[in-house]
Protein backbone atom coordinates (compact mmCIF):
# COMPACT_ATOMS: atom_id res chain seq x y z
CA UNK A 1 0.00 0.00 0.00
CA UNK A 2 1.73 3.36 -1.13
CA UNK A 3 1.95 5.85 1.39
CA UNK A 4 -0.56 8.69 -0.25
CA UNK A 5 -3.14 5.37 0.45
CA UNK A 6 -1.78 4.83 3.93
CA UNK A 7 -2.42 8.65 4.76
CA UNK A 8 -5.67 8.12 4.06
CA UNK A 9 -7.29 5.40 6.24
CA UNK A 10 -10.14 6.10 7.94
CA UNK A 11 -13.07 5.55 10.23
CA UNK A 12 -16.22 5.13 7.76
CA UNK A 13 -18.67 3.09 9.43
CA UNK A 14 -19.83 4.94 12.99
CA UNK A 15 -18.93 3.73 16.10
CA UNK A 16 -20.98 1.14 18.32
CA UNK A 17 -21.72 4.04 20.54
CA UNK A 18 -23.25 5.79 18.51
CA UNK A 19 -27.26 5.96 18.34
CA UNK A 20 -28.55 4.94 14.78
CA UNK A 21 -28.76 7.25 12.22
CA UNK A 22 -32.44 5.67 10.58
CA UNK A 23 -31.50 5.57 6.92
CA UNK A 24 -31.30 2.49 5.53
CA UNK A 25 -27.58 2.47 4.44
CA UNK A 26 -26.21 5.16 6.61
CA UNK A 27 -23.08 3.48 4.87
CA UNK A 28 -23.24 5.33 2.03
CA UNK A 29 -22.85 8.63 4.23
CA UNK A 30 -19.33 9.66 5.97
CA UNK A 31 -19.14 12.20 8.48
CA UNK A 32 -16.92 14.99 8.42
CA UNK A 33 -15.34 14.34 11.99
CA UNK A 34 -14.67 10.44 10.65
CA UNK A 35 -12.89 11.21 7.76
CA UNK A 36 -9.34 11.14 9.21
CA UNK A 37 -9.37 8.79 12.45
CA UNK A 38 -8.49 4.66 13.17
CA UNK A 39 -7.32 2.95 10.01
CA UNK A 40 -9.47 0.36 7.90
CA UNK A 41 -8.78 -2.85 6.03
CA UNK A 42 -9.80 -1.47 2.69
CA UNK A 43 -7.91 1.19 0.73
CA UNK A 44 -9.47 4.36 0.57
CA UNK A 45 -9.21 7.17 -1.81
CA UNK A 46 -10.76 10.65 -1.00
CA UNK A 47 -12.31 12.59 -4.11
CA UNK A 48 -12.27 16.76 -4.33
CA UNK A 49 -14.79 17.25 -7.05
CA UNK A 50 -15.02 20.79 -6.77
CA UNK A 51 -13.26 23.53 -9.18
CA UNK A 52 -8.89 23.07 -10.07
CA UNK A 53 -8.39 26.28 -8.74
CA UNK A 54 -10.31 26.11 -5.00
CA UNK A 55 -8.68 22.21 -5.01
CA UNK A 56 -5.25 23.89 -5.09
CA UNK A 57 -5.89 26.52 -2.48
CA UNK A 58 -6.46 23.96 -0.10
CA UNK A 59 -8.35 20.44 0.28
CA UNK A 60 -8.88 17.14 2.50
CA UNK A 61 -5.23 15.95 3.07
CA UNK A 62 -4.68 13.03 0.41
CA UNK A 63 -7.34 13.73 -1.49
CA UNK A 64 -7.45 13.49 -5.30
CA UNK A 65 -8.94 16.15 -7.76
CA UNK A 66 -11.51 14.94 -10.17
CA UNK A 67 -12.85 17.37 -13.03
CA UNK A 68 -16.77 16.80 -12.51
CA UNK A 69 -17.82 19.00 -15.23
CA UNK A 70 -15.38 16.53 -17.72
CA UNK A 71 -17.03 13.18 -16.31
CA UNK A 72 -20.57 15.33 -16.36
CA UNK A 73 -19.39 15.89 -20.70
CA UNK A 74 -17.82 12.35 -20.79
CA UNK A 75 -20.95 10.12 -19.67
CA UNK A 76 -23.84 12.31 -21.45
CA UNK A 77 -21.69 11.39 -24.87
CA UNK A 78 -21.57 7.76 -24.06
CA UNK A 79 -20.77 4.96 -21.81
CA UNK A 80 -18.13 3.32 -23.89
CA UNK A 81 -15.78 1.29 -21.56
CA UNK A 82 -12.78 1.45 -22.89
CA UNK A 83 -12.80 5.00 -23.05
CA UNK A 84 -14.15 4.95 -19.15
CA UNK A 85 -11.09 2.75 -18.11
CA UNK A 86 -8.82 5.77 -19.80
CA UNK A 87 -10.87 8.54 -17.74
CA UNK A 88 -10.74 6.45 -14.06
CA UNK A 89 -7.50 5.04 -14.25
CA UNK A 90 -5.47 8.28 -13.36
CA UNK A 91 -7.20 8.14 -9.92
CA UNK A 92 -5.00 4.97 -9.17
CA UNK A 93 -8.68 3.10 -7.83
CA UNK A 94 -9.60 -0.01 -8.46
CA UNK A 95 -13.91 -1.32 -8.01
CA UNK A 96 -12.66 -2.55 -4.64
CA UNK A 97 -11.95 0.57 -3.03
CA UNK A 98 -13.30 2.92 -0.45
CA UNK A 99 -14.23 5.78 -2.49
CA UNK A 100 -15.23 9.36 -0.73
CA UNK A 101 -16.26 12.04 -2.62
CA UNK A 102 -17.13 15.56 -1.57
CA UNK A 103 -17.53 19.08 -3.66
CA UNK A 104 -19.22 22.65 -2.58
CA UNK A 105 -22.60 22.41 -4.38
CA UNK A 106 -24.52 20.88 -2.31
CA UNK A 107 -23.62 17.14 -3.20
CA UNK A 108 -24.71 17.83 -6.87
CA UNK A 109 -21.31 17.62 -8.25
CA UNK A 110 -20.15 14.32 -5.61
CA UNK A 111 -23.59 12.46 -6.05
CA UNK A 112 -22.60 12.42 -10.14
CA UNK A 113 -19.23 11.06 -10.14
CA UNK A 114 -21.06 8.61 -7.25
CA UNK A 115 -23.56 7.89 -9.51
CA UNK A 116 -20.96 7.41 -12.70
CA UNK A 117 -18.54 5.00 -10.07
CA UNK A 118 -21.56 2.65 -9.29
CA UNK A 119 -22.44 3.19 -12.79
CA UNK A 120 -19.08 1.47 -13.80
CA UNK A 121 -19.18 -1.29 -10.74
CA UNK A 122 -17.47 0.50 -7.88
CA UNK A 123 -19.04 -0.80 -4.62
CA UNK A 124 -18.40 1.44 -1.88
CA UNK A 125 -18.58 4.50 -3.04
CA UNK A 126 -19.42 7.62 -0.16
CA UNK A 127 -20.10 11.01 0.09
CA UNK A 128 -19.10 13.10 2.88
CA UNK A 129 -21.97 15.01 4.75
CA UNK A 130 -22.29 18.55 4.22
CA UNK A 131 -19.30 18.11 1.60
CA UNK A 132 -16.27 20.53 1.77
CA UNK A 133 -18.46 22.92 4.15
CA UNK A 134 -18.50 20.05 6.66
CA UNK A 135 -14.95 19.32 6.54
CA UNK A 136 -14.07 22.98 7.04
CA UNK A 137 -16.16 23.02 10.44
CA UNK A 138 -14.15 20.52 11.78
CA UNK A 139 -11.39 22.99 11.99
CA UNK A 140 -8.65 20.37 10.85
CA UNK A 141 -5.84 21.27 8.20
CA UNK A 142 -6.39 21.54 4.68
CA UNK A 143 -3.29 20.56 2.57
CA UNK A 144 -2.11 22.28 -0.70
CA UNK A 145 0.24 19.58 -1.77
CA UNK A 146 -1.12 17.50 -5.13
CA UNK A 147 -0.68 13.63 -3.91
CA UNK A 148 1.20 11.68 -6.16
CA UNK A 149 -1.11 9.33 -7.57
CA UNK A 150 -0.01 5.59 -9.54
CA UNK A 151 -2.64 5.18 -12.09
CA UNK A 152 -4.04 1.58 -11.95
CA UNK A 153 -3.06 -0.54 -14.15
CA UNK A 154 -5.15 -3.06 -16.42
CA UNK A 155 -8.46 -1.25 -15.15
CA UNK A 156 -11.38 -3.38 -16.69
CA UNK A 157 -15.04 -2.55 -15.85
CA UNK A 158 -18.04 -4.05 -15.33
CA UNK A 159 -20.72 -1.37 -16.02
CA UNK A 160 -24.08 -2.12 -14.51
CA UNK A 161 -26.27 -1.27 -17.14
CA UNK A 162 -29.57 -1.20 -14.66
CA UNK A 163 -28.18 1.81 -13.06
CA UNK A 164 -29.46 3.52 -16.42
CA UNK A 165 -32.28 4.68 -18.14
CA UNK A 166 -32.53 5.52 -21.37
CA UNK A 167 -35.29 7.67 -23.34
CA UNK A 168 -36.18 4.33 -25.20
CA UNK A 169 -36.90 2.38 -21.94
CA UNK A 170 -39.10 4.72 -20.46
CA UNK A 171 -41.21 5.26 -23.55
CA UNK A 172 -41.70 1.58 -23.50
CA UNK A 173 -42.59 1.41 -20.14
CA UNK A 174 -45.11 4.07 -20.69
CA UNK A 175 -47.14 2.13 -22.57
CA UNK A 176 -47.40 -0.36 -19.89
CA UNK A 177 -47.25 0.05 -16.27
CA UNK A 178 -43.87 2.35 -16.20
CA UNK A 179 -41.92 2.03 -12.57
CA UNK A 180 -42.00 6.21 -9.89
CA UNK A 181 -40.68 8.25 -11.94
CA UNK A 182 -39.38 11.30 -10.34
CA UNK A 183 -38.73 14.31 -10.99
CA UNK A 184 -35.62 16.11 -9.45
CA UNK A 185 -35.89 19.47 -10.80
CA UNK A 186 -37.37 22.51 -9.54
CA UNK A 187 -41.70 23.26 -9.57
CA UNK A 188 -41.51 25.61 -12.38
CA UNK A 189 -39.22 23.12 -14.64
CA UNK A 190 -41.66 20.36 -13.46
CA UNK A 191 -45.07 22.50 -13.98
CA UNK A 192 -43.09 23.77 -17.30
CA UNK A 193 -43.11 27.99 -16.84
CA UNK A 194 -40.17 27.85 -16.53
CA UNK A 195 -38.00 27.06 -20.51
CA UNK A 196 -35.08 24.64 -20.23
CA UNK A 197 -35.82 23.14 -23.53
CA UNK A 198 -37.68 23.33 -26.81
CA UNK A 199 -40.69 21.40 -24.84
CA UNK A 200 -40.74 22.26 -21.39
CA UNK A 201 -43.04 20.40 -18.43
CA UNK A 202 -42.46 16.91 -17.24
CA UNK A 203 -42.58 12.89 -18.01
CA UNK A 204 -46.33 11.67 -17.42
CA UNK A 205 -47.43 10.37 -14.09
CA UNK A 206 -43.60 11.61 -13.03
CA UNK A 207 -43.77 12.27 -9.08
CA UNK A 208 -42.01 15.89 -7.90
CA UNK A 209 -39.33 15.99 -5.08
CA UNK A 210 -36.90 18.77 -6.02
CA UNK A 211 -33.35 17.51 -5.46
CA UNK A 212 -32.50 20.26 -2.80
CA UNK A 213 -35.57 19.49 -0.26
CA UNK A 214 -33.40 16.36 0.53
CA UNK A 215 -30.83 18.39 2.17
CA UNK A 216 -30.71 20.66 4.95
CA UNK A 217 -30.36 24.44 3.17
CA UNK A 218 -27.75 25.94 5.82
CA UNK A 219 -25.43 22.68 6.55
CA UNK A 220 -25.62 20.85 3.18
CA UNK A 221 -26.25 17.75 4.64
CA UNK A 222 -28.92 14.99 4.07
CA UNK A 223 -31.63 15.54 6.06
CA UNK A 224 -32.85 12.79 8.87
CA UNK A 225 -33.98 9.64 7.76
CA UNK A 226 -37.61 10.90 9.38
CA UNK A 227 -37.34 13.75 7.21
CA UNK A 228 -36.70 12.57 4.11
CA UNK A 229 -39.27 9.28 4.76
CA UNK A 230 -41.88 12.33 5.28
CA UNK A 231 -40.65 14.23 2.01
CA UNK A 232 -40.85 11.07 -0.18
CA UNK A 233 -44.17 10.14 1.29
CA UNK A 234 -45.68 13.26 0.77
CA UNK A 235 -45.02 13.09 -2.85
CA UNK A 236 -46.02 9.66 -3.12
CA UNK A 237 -42.58 8.12 -3.78
CA UNK A 238 -41.45 4.53 -2.07
CA UNK A 239 -38.32 4.10 -1.64
CA UNK A 240 -38.98 0.14 -1.30
CA UNK A 241 -39.70 0.20 -5.12
CA UNK A 242 -38.46 0.50 -8.67
CA UNK A 243 -37.67 4.03 -9.52
CA UNK A 244 -36.05 6.12 -11.97
CA UNK A 245 -35.06 9.86 -11.41
CA UNK A 246 -34.08 12.81 -13.91
CA UNK A 247 -33.29 16.37 -14.45
CA UNK A 248 -31.91 18.24 -16.86
CA UNK A 249 -29.27 17.04 -17.23
CA UNK A 250 -28.26 14.00 -14.74
CA UNK A 251 -26.93 15.99 -11.45
CA UNK A 252 -29.78 16.36 -9.91
CA UNK A 253 -31.20 13.09 -10.32
CA UNK A 254 -27.99 11.79 -9.12
CA UNK A 255 -28.32 13.33 -5.45
CA UNK A 256 -31.84 11.87 -5.70
CA UNK A 257 -31.43 8.80 -6.44
CA UNK A 258 -28.66 8.84 -3.32
CA UNK A 259 -31.31 9.81 -1.48
CA UNK A 260 -33.21 7.42 -2.37
CA UNK A 261 -30.82 4.42 -2.05
CA UNK A 262 -30.02 5.88 1.32
CA UNK A 263 -33.49 5.31 2.63
CA UNK A 264 -33.12 1.66 1.16
CA UNK A 265 -33.47 2.06 -2.72
CA UNK A 266 -32.46 -1.06 -4.56
CA UNK A 267 -33.49 -0.72 -8.35
CA UNK A 268 -32.87 3.00 -8.40
CA UNK A 269 -32.33 4.47 -11.98
CA UNK A 270 -31.01 7.68 -13.89
CA UNK A 271 -32.47 9.09 -16.78
CA UNK A 272 -28.99 10.79 -16.99
CA UNK A 273 -29.87 12.74 -20.31
CA UNK A 274 -33.12 13.79 -18.38
CA UNK A 275 -35.13 16.56 -20.16
CA UNK A 276 -31.75 18.15 -22.09
CA UNK A 277 -32.89 14.89 -24.01
CA UNK A 278 -36.81 14.59 -23.29
CA UNK A 279 -37.23 18.11 -23.88
CA UNK A 280 -35.77 18.69 -27.22
CA UNK A 281 -37.30 15.33 -28.72
CA UNK A 282 -40.66 16.20 -30.45
CA UNK A 283 -42.25 12.75 -29.95
CA UNK A 284 -41.98 12.34 -26.23
CA UNK A 285 -45.12 12.64 -24.23
CA UNK A 286 -45.03 15.68 -22.13
CA UNK A 287 -47.45 16.85 -19.27
CA UNK A 288 -47.89 20.03 -17.83
CA UNK A 289 -49.19 20.04 -13.94
CA UNK A 290 -50.35 22.71 -12.13
CA UNK A 291 -48.28 24.38 -9.38
CA UNK A 292 -49.34 23.30 -5.66
CA UNK A 293 -49.31 26.79 -4.82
Amino acid sequence: MSSILLSLAFVLAAPADKPSSGYAKPELLVEAPDLMKLPTKRMIRVLDARGRGKYLEGHAPGAVWIDAAAWAHAFAVGQDAAKWEQIIAPLGIFSNDTIVIYDDNQSKDAARIWYILRYWGFDDVRLLNGGWKAWQATGAESQKDTPAVQPTKDLKLKPEPERLATKAQLLELLKSKPPQIVDARSEGEFCGTEETAKRNGSIPGAAHVEWSDTLDAKTGRFKSADELGKLFEKAGVDPSKPAVTYCQSGGRAAVLAFALELMGGKDVRNYYRSWSEWGNDPATPIVKPKPEK
